[in-house]
């Protein structure tokens, strides 16, 4: 294995494997730290942790464990991957996690860059921005579980790191990837341990990447791989050919746990033409609506493409978190949807749709997957991903990610040349 990465949760693993695939690495997505060797094949290994939101110190533990599997599969070059908006609190967990890999790593002057241009995240100045708006106004202040609240990306990981953090301006990133190589000898020399670099375009994260041939350990969005390919196949270290997928056909079922404003205007499309069952909160946590509810609707239109959704806007997310309490609620939600795929699989549906980093990491936590091979990509961010050892396709969706009709899309993606 020649480039590992650490991802702080499932749908971002999807993401930046989507990413090293399409640059032609032979990309393989493990479901938490595998517990033996990786495949010889393996070019780029990709392990996704359920590390986002769990206190600091655990985030630690499970990363520094993914990180000595990885060094013990060979890997030249570690990418700690966190999501395109930071997502995390003052207390962390980018901050504590970036600097014990490092330090493991013995990394100074690491690049930190969560870019991704083709969903309109972009950074300038140090401020992360969601299209034309600020992230602290760009509805991620509402986040139940990570509300964003600043944009100032060195203040922000400021609060949750111990050592200085510098800034890496647009200005010098336009210059290419020497000037951008220089700067962070620079910063290093300083004793910075990471760096915000400014990206606007796609442009910018190639040129990072080139920069960082021989860099350690990068911390961003997928978009940070985006150069990285190139550097093992320009060095005759790499194939240049991705893994091969196939799709599979069947039954399908759609899950829906994000509250992002990206998925509930999907969900409302899908809705218009699909059978949909709005999730009862109230009901699930007075336990009188559960996974046996879910499971027969599913089963009964399994065939037209149904959708199951907790997804509801900001006002309705905060009166159900006052009323019994924020990690109550996530904690019923996620095991209401993890025993819902569980059965769902067991009962020959093959195809699933899961929008929400926290409810994909419950469902593929709740089905005991190992790995995921990576299909084709249904939208910028978002592959299908198919497990090798069973008749099962998924697509784990980032809440903010994804076009309106992305639920139609992705279904047919997974069953393509089936």
């Amino acid at each position: 294995m020649l480039l590992g990465v650490i991802a702080d949760d499932f749908t971002g693993a999807s993401d930046i494997a989507s990413t090293l695939a399409k640059g032609g690495l032979a990309t393989m997505l493990h479901l938490g730290v595998p517990r033996g060797p990786a495949a010889e094949a393996t070019e780029a290994g990709v392990v996704a942790l359920k590390s986002r939101s769990i206190p600091a110190d655990e985030a630690v533990g499970q990363s520094l464990a993914a990180l000595a599997w990885l060094r013990e599969a060979g890997c030249r070059q570690v990418v700690f991957k966190i999501c395109s908006t930071f997502d995390s609190t003052p207390e962390g967990n980018i901050g504590p996690v970036s600097e014990a890999l490092a330090r493991e790593l013995g990394a100074m002057g690491v690049p930190v860059c969560p870019a991704f241009p083709a969903t309109g995240r972009t950074v300038y100045q140090g401020h992360l921005f969601v299209g034309d708006r600020l992230l602290s106004e760009s509805g991620l202040e509402h986040h139940p579980l990570n509300p964003m609240t600043d944009p100032d990306l060195r203040r922000w990981m400021g609060r949750q790191a111990e050592e200085p953090i510098g800034l890496l301006p647009w200005a010098v990133v336009r210059r290419g990837s020497g000037a951008i190589r220089a700067a962070l000898d620079e910063a290093a020399g300083r004793g910075e341990r990471h760096v915000i670099v400014d990206a606007i375009s796609d442009d910018d994260l190639v040129a990072l990447g080139e920069a960082c041939a021989d860099a350690p350990l990068l911390t961003g969005g997928s978009g940070i791989a985006s150069g990285l390919p190139a550097n093992l196949i320009r060095l005759g270290l790499a194939s240049g050919r991705a893994s091969a997928f196939r799709g599979i056909a069947g039954p399908a079922a759609i899950l829906a746990g994000s509250c992002s404003r990206a998925t509930l205007g999907q969900v409302e499309l899908h809705a218009r033409d699909h059978p949909a069952l709005a999730v009862d909160v109230e009901a699930v946590m007075a336990s009188t609506m559960g996974a046996d509810d879910l499971v027969a609707f599913l089963q009964a239109h399994a065939h037209d493409a149904p959708l199951v959704y907790s997804s509801a806007p900001p006002e309705r997310v905060g009166a159900l978190q006052g009323g019994f309490g924020r990690e109550a609620v996530a904690h019923r939600l996620d095991a209401l949807f993890a025993e819902t795929a569980r059965r769902l699989v067991a009962s020959g549906v093959s195809r699933i749709v899961v929008a929400g980093g926290e409810t994909s990491g419950a469902v593929v936590s709740g089905l005991e997957l190992d790995a995921l091979a990576i299909g084709p990509e249904i939208d910028p961010g978002v592959p299908a991903l198919a497990a090798p050892d069973r008749r099962l396709a998924l697509a784990l969706k980032s809440g903010n990610f994804g076009a309106p009709d992305f639920f139609a899309k992705a279904l047919a993606a997974m069953a393509r040349d089936a």
